[in-house]
């Protein structure tokens, strides 16, 4: 993976949400809370090289899988770059959400700590978040 430089301007919570859901999980259960993960690349048009990248993190509760919360993060980075090629795009993308995904981890776990319930630390990725970004690229750059 190309490496692009990119400084981090600033970040920001989008949203901090946790509802207590009335949910009886038996004590003996495993409990498999799935995290979903998403994210939004944004560019501002009057400046090229500023990108406002958005990650997110939802727990859902359903009737089909209940969960004891559902709780959604939400932060957003600003970045400034150079991104020129598909090659450059993805190693920012990859880059960008590598330096925000610690700040979300730390946000997930207050948030659940201030809740009063046994505070959520999501894992330490090493590798890229998204199954997108770890496929090998289709053509290589000369």
């Amino acid at each position: 993976m190309e490496h692009i430089s990119l400084n981090l301007r600033g970040i920001r919570a989008e949203e901090l949400s946790f509802k207590q859901n009335n949910v009886k999980i038996p004590k003996d259960a495993k409990l498999d809370l799935k995290p979903s993960f998403s994210r939004r690349v944004r560019k501002t048009p009057d400046n090229e090289k500023l990108h406002f990248v958005t990650l997110e993190v939802k727990i859902e509760s359903s009737e089909t899988s209940p969960k004891p919360f559902d709780l959604k993060v939400c932060l957003t980075g600003v970045f400034e770059a150079e991104v020129g090629s598909d090659f450059e795009r993805r190693a920012f993308n990859v880059q960008a959400v590598a330096i925000l995904y610690p700040y979300l981890r730390a946000a997930v776990t207050n948030l659940t700590g201030a809740a009063f319930v046994a505070p959520l630390v999501l894992p330490v990725v090493g590798g890229a978040l998204f199954p997108e970004d770890r496929e090998p690229p289709e053509v290589f750059p000369n």
